[in-house]
């Protein structure tokens, strides 16, 4: 038997039709439910396992719900305000995937008999001289290889991503001729802890710190002026700084120690070296060892660019672009391409 991960979307829906075509029904349709309980979203919740469960039922799957908000708090939400706070940029469906979609969701599936975890993440597996490798989606559009590429080489080999070869209007093609309620539901853009979008807020009701105002000042250490709390502000921001300065300027960096933020022009976010920690190879750890020609990417609507990766030591490497790169940002991910396979991926410092 296997498991399918169901959020009620089209996606995992078509997945599930793929699945059925493939294994029969000898699979258990699984939805999580993160929000904490009687929350507004625990509403968004029950929808998604409804309709999960419907899609399921057309398919004569049996399907069930895993609430797991105290493990998504401490693995997710907590990782993403304490980042915050700290001065960096989180990437928490990065995160999701390896904790709680490859780790939680994977311990349910052994306990349960299932032998693959199944979800409907737009990406390709591919076997390389006895490694699991991911390698984009057929779809450029919609590829997810980006927050896959934290995942480790035994849950690589457990996962499974059957809509890696199709497009998105072939997946929903599928899902309406299927007669499936989810075929038309439309795809979420947010966090979706934070389906507002209004992170500052999040933070605050999920930790209680309240953003603290601090000094603006520019590369000398001269004061600008005051801004509103340091997490309030990204790398690379123009717009809602709340200062005049009589041309456009931009967020250079950020000091969670001293509450202060660097601003200056755009110029001096373009950087063409990149330092990594966590160093992380999916598959064969030998494809980042040394200096290594590749194509990196520092966030997922990032376009990735030629490079060298240069291992300097077990956890930490240094990315060399042959262009200069806007605004990477501490905190985030940046993920190294050869051709259109995943060979690493490390936390940008």
């Amino acid at each position: 038997m296997h498991l399918i991960a169901l959020s009620g979307g089209v996606d995992s829906s078509a997945a599930l039709l793929l699945s059925k075509e493939k294994y029969g029904t000898d699979l258990l349709g699984v939805t999580l439910a993160l929000a904490q309980p009687g929350s507004d979203e625990e509403k968004a919740d029950e929808k998604n396992i409804a309709d999960a469960a419907s899609v399921c039922e057309i398919g004569g799957i049996r399907h069930t719900p895993v609430y797991a908000h105290a493990e998504f708090r401490r693995a997710v939400m907590d990782y993403f305000a304490r980042e915050y706070l700290a001065g960096r940029t989180p990437n928490p469906c990065v995160v999701c995937n390896r904790e709680i979609k490859f780790g939680l969701l994977a311990d349910f599936a052994a306990k349960n008999g299932c032998d693959k975890v199944i979800t409907g993440h737009y990406a390709r597996l591919e076997n390389l001289n006895g490694f699991i490798t991911i390698r984009k989606a057929a779809d450029i559009t919609k590829d997810q290889s980006y927050v896959l590429a934290m995942l480790t080489q035994d849950q690589l080999m457990r996962a499974e991503f059957p809509l890696g070869g199709y497009t998105k209007p072939e997946i929903r093609a599928m899902a309406e001729k299927a007669g499936l309620k989810t075929a038309q539901r439309k795809d979420s853009q947010d966090v979706c802890f934070i389906p507002d979008g209004d992170y500052v807020s999040f933070i605050t009701r999920h930790t209680g710190e309240i953003p603290s105002p601090g000094d603006y000042v520019d590369e000398n250490g001269t004061v600008l002026g005051r801004h509103k709390g340091q997490w309030c502000y990204t790398i690379g921001q123009r717009k809602g700084l709340g200062i005049s300065m009589g041309r456009h300027v931009f967020v250079l960096a950020k000091d969670a120690a001293s509450n202060r933020v660097t601003l200056g022009d755009e110029a001096p976010l373009f950087r063409k070296t990149v330092s990594v920690t966590n160093v992380h190879a999916p598959s064969d750890p030998a494809w980042i060892m040394g200096d290594v020609p590749c194509k990196a990417k520092l966030r997922y609507a990032h376009r990735e660019a030629d490079a060298v990766f240069h291992r300097t030591s077990p956890a930490d490497g240094v990315i060399e672009f042959a262009e200069p790169q806007r605004a990477p940002s501490p905190g985030q991910f940046a993920v190294l391409y050869k051709e259109d396979f995943v060979i690493g991926a490390g936390v940008i410092q």
